[in-house]
């Protein structure tokens, strides 16, 4: 049988915004000491009353508790309770100090006042018209979403979540959610197909409804993009489909069927070995592989802007200009480049592609001043712009993002200014950047792409640059010889003999190296190295900054020496610094290096970018990132896009270098011990690489050079696109 209890609440011991659950202390009328209440509480505040339905309960640790299975609150109506209520900051813009002035100037008014006449705020000295703005802009906020918060919050959906959706659907977002909770997991990061159905399933819809299987169609998809496939192929997607439903494989069929029908899925034959086989897209991704063919087909038909010129000269004179004497490959990519209007150059570490792209430049500076230089990050701009003395751009900035309507700015109708487009780390580029950026060239540029194909593919869907050199419809050059400057580099030397599945010369220390071994046979002797080296022993022997200078790489989340524990391990150690917010399971201090993981247009920050926390603003509940080119401030609610950032993936890191590497290697890391992982996390370590873990692991990670497939469509389209002249 349930007990009720009915109190005011004291304070808040924990909160979960991810799940809502909390942990409380409740003051009650009939007890002389605040009783625990624990539960999925929501976003309850200090000084709001608060009835509670459930069960006493004893916990081990912790003793007699109250769990909550149903609750209801309402506004404090004595002063004290007013006074903590405002101090929770369940009024936006009004701390500590302001609580307790407000109280004292309107006592049992102030609510009330808050509410309907909140410019009397202006009464009370150090309050402005800009913070009384605020103040009604997140009232009316609260005042709406709390019939809102209390629908999601019985649907275990946590508070920061619930101000998401809100923002999404405002005053329509119970009835929106009532009408198709499958919604949520289309159009709201962070919420997945699992808990749209779960919320589905409490309302009633049946198991068997289409609309549900057409949301877990769609969804499947999106998962199949988060793995890098822009397609799947039919038959396989069933099976999965099959499982994530639990339905009749027909009832999947219809969905399909239907889906087809309002042109959300397409469905093509992709030729393999033997025959022609079925596969699936989403629409979007569809129409970006077929838009990437066409629009490569048009830049190569279309007469160039730029004038002919005696491609011999040109090469002697730059030669002579630059002081440099080409080797064959080397000539092979300039003349292209100087002949072809697409091209791709690609090559490892050492094999001369900065030569190349300096010397394709000089020689065009010559002919034309509308060149572009380009890359998918900030970080690989710069050091393009470095190797270049030029200024090169992210591809992001070029195509510049309209805020108004959404989408790109540049594009066929109002293309970049252009003769010649150079795009370094190609192989970064995923298949929906890609075809933006493809319908902002003018038809009549040259556009060349340089990139290392050995390297991870994107981190969106795609396998762009790797299709685009398959299709055989593009010129390509190779570059494969390794240079005099490089030839010094063990880690050069080491990344080539890697690629082609040869075990590198390894040496431990002490002896010198710019490629160092650690023979480490235990995950928890591994991260005391990497504590010991990110902390004490390189920044005493480089005098390297262990945030800008040093980065910890992992090629798995979970495990002791997954990114999720190094990142808690090596924020202990090299971050002093206590005062911070929890949120969404993460804890993010003053001084935090962090990651963005999804692309945000509005705020100009992608996936994969890195920066700090210079500001944590606990009464305005924002917090505030130090990019390499900007600071974005993040909301509370938004911090599920961010995470720690002193381990990362490699495929996230991918673009980016750092002087210092460090790259666990152990066989507890056996599903993703993979020959081009093991590459590219060598490849990003400018001057010097330090492997920790087992020969036998760096043995099976080179030994494994099945990558993991990624099926798309762009190579055939490309090669069809391109063979029947299309445009």
């Amino acid at each position: 049988m349930e007990d009720q209890i009915c109190g005011s609440i004291e304070k808040i011991l924990f909160s979960n915004e991810e799940n809502g659950f909390a942990v409380a202390e409740l003051s009650l009328k009939t007890a002389d000491a605040p009783v625990v209440v624990v539960g999925a509480l929501g976003n309850v505040k200090a000084g709001e009353t608060i009835s509670c339905k459930g069960v006493w309960k004893h916990h081990a640790s912790y003793g007699k508790q109250f769990e909550v299975a149903s609750f209801e609150t309402s506004l404090p109506k004595d002063l004290l309770g007013i006074q903590r209520y405002l101090e929770s900051k369940s009024v936006k813009g009004i701390g500590k100090v302001y609580a307790k002035k407000i109280v004292a100037h309107f006592g049992l008014e102030t609510l009330r006042v808050i509410d309907d006449e909140p410019m009397r705020l202006l009464e009370i000295e150090g309050i402005g018209e800009k913070k009384v703005e605020k103040i009604i802009s997140h009232r009316e906020e609260h005042n709406s979403v709390r019939d809102v918060m209390v629908f999601l919050r019985g649907h275990n959906i946590g508070s920061g979540l619930a101000k998401k959706i809100f923002r999404r659907f405002g005053e329509a977002t119970i009835k929106t959610l009532k009408e198709n909770p499958f919604v949520l997991s289309q159009e709201i990061f962070g919420v997945g197909f699992k808990t749209a159905d779960k919320i589905a399933s409490e309302l009633g819809i049946p198991h068997s409804a289409p609309a549900r299987i057409e949301a877990g169609a769609e969804y499947l998809l999106s998962l199949f993009a988060e793995q890098g496939h822009t397609c799947y192929p039919e038959d396989g997607y069933l099976t999965q489909a099959e499982e994530l439903l639990q339905v009749d494989r027909s009832l999947i069929h219809n969905a399909i069927v239907a889906l087809e029908g309002k042109k959300r899925i397409i469905r093509e034959k992709l030729p393999t070995e033997n025959e022609a086989i079925l596969h699936l897209w989403t629409s979007t991704l569809f129409f970006s592989e077929i838009g990437i063919a066409k629009r490569l087909s048009l830049l190569i038909q279309a007469p160039p802007s730029l004038r002919t010129i005696k491609t011999d000269k040109a090469l002697d004179w730059v030669q002579e200009t630059l002081s440099i004497r080409l080797a064959p490959e080397q000539m092979t990519a300039l003349k292209r480049s100087l002949e072809e209007k697409v091209h791709i150059i690609t090559g490892g570490p050492g094999t001369g592609k900065s030569t190349v792209t300096k010397a394709i430049l000089t020689v065009h500076a010559k002919l034309t001043e509308k060149i572009i230089l380009c890359a998918p990050t900030g970080r690989a701009a710069k050091r393009l712009g470095d190797i270049c003395r030029r200024k090169a751009f992210t591809i992001h900035s070029i195509l510049e993002y309209d805020f108004t309507n959404g989408g790109f700015k540049r594009n066929q109708d109002n293309p970049l200014e252009c003769e010649l487009l150079i795009i370094d780390e190609s192989s970064m580029i995923d298949t929906y950047l890609m075809h933006s950026l493809l319908k902002a060239i003018p038809p009549s540029a040259r556009v060349i792409f340089i990139g290392d194909i050995d390297q991870l593919p994107s981190i969106g869907p795609g396998n762009v640059l790797k299709d685009l050199i398959e299709s055989q419809k593009i010129p390509v050059t190779r570059l494969f010889q390794i240079f005099r400057q490089a030839k010094g580099s063990q880690i050069t030397i080491a990344a080539h003999d890697i690629n082609r599945g040869i075990f590198p010369l390894l040496k431990s220390p002490p002896e010198e190296s710019d490629l160092l071994f650690y023979q480490l046979e235990e995950p928890e002797e591994i991260i005391h190295n990497i504590v010991d080296l990110v902390k004490n022993k390189l920044p005493a022997q480089f005098s390297w900054d262990p945030y800008r200078d040093i980065q910890v790489l992992s090629p798995m989340r979970k495990g002791v020496i997954g990114i999720e524990n190094l990142n808690v391990v090596l924020q202990k150690h090299l971050n002093k610094e206590e005062f911070g917010v929890a949120r969404m399971g993460r804890h993010f201090r003053l001084g935090d290096k962090v990651m963005q993981t999804r692309n945000n247009y509005k705020k100009m920050v992608f996936n994969g970018d890195i920066g700090r926390i210079e500001e944590v603003d606990l009464d305005e509940e924002t917090l505030a990132v130090s990019f390499e080119h900007h600071e974005v401030v993040y909301e509370f609610s938004e911090l599920d896009e961010l995470t720690l950032a002193y381990a990362v993936s490699v495929h996230k890191y991918q673009g980016s270098e750092a002087p210092a590497i460090l790259l666990p290697v152990h066989t507890s890391h056996f599903k993703l011990l993979q020959r081009n992982l093991l590459y590219t996390g060598i490849t990003r370590g400018k001057k010097l690489v330090i492997l920790l873990g087992t020969k036998q692991a760096l043995a099976l990670a080179i030994q494994n050079n099945e990558v993991l497939k990624r099926y798309t469509g762009l190579s055939y389209f490309t090669h069809r696109n391109l063979l029947t002249k299309e445009s």
